[in-house]
């Protein structure tokens, strides 16, 4: 049972990978949707506002599609800013998971790189893994309102922002970040 799982788990990874790779976007639009995805990010958080300016870099992913009926998968594309708000790169997120789990949802995320090691982390290791390298905060509404800049002192911190459709349940997911330019 335990090997018919994971089998499906890594058969619905490849239909993602491949299906994320058949609809990504031409980089100039991406480029758009990521900053404009940004903006409305800063405008609407206020963790994000206080951190942008401190960032050395930030990774968005302007839209992430997500779905599963007990084995799930999700993908996406995004655009990593300098700290001039220049696009300098883009990227390929992709997940599996497994657990009860079904529906399907879109959202978008940003990472707030804070400093040049965890960024190199990033680029250097062969796709980057959620969840493992430098700690990561995923920033809630509860901490974006006590937010300042004396208490931001992780390596990377991620908003989770634009949910939309329904997807219950609970799981086991990885979640791996690559480079594609």
């Amino acid at each position: 049972m335990a090997k018919n799982a994971l089998t499906r788990v890594l058969a619905i990874a490849l239909l993602v990978a491949s299906a994320g790779s058949a609809l990504a976007a031409d980089n100039a639009k991406l480029d758009k949707q990521s900053a404009a995805a940004l903006k409305k990010l800063k405008a609407n958080t206020p963790a994000a506002k206080v951190l942008a300016p401190k960032a050395y870099a930030i990774l968005v992913f302007p839209s992430i599609l997500k779905a599963g009926l007990m084995v799930g998968g999700q993908f996406g594309d995004g655009t990593l800013f300098d700290a001039k708000a220049k696009p300098i790169g883009h990227y390929h997120t992709m997940a599996a998971s497994y657990g009860f789990q079904a529906g399907g949802q879109k959202f978008g995320y940003a990472l707030f790189f804070m400093n040049k090691g965890a960024l190199d982390y990033l680029n250097t290791s062969g796709g980057w893994e959620v969840g493992v390298g430098p700690s990561i905060v995923v920033v809630d509404q509860g901490m974006g309102k006590s937010t300042t800049t004396s208490t931001m002192t992780q390596d990377i911190y991620a908003f989770i922002f634009g949910q939309s459709g329904l997807m219950a349940g609970a799981g086991l997911q990885g979640s791996k970040i690559t480079k594609t330019d």
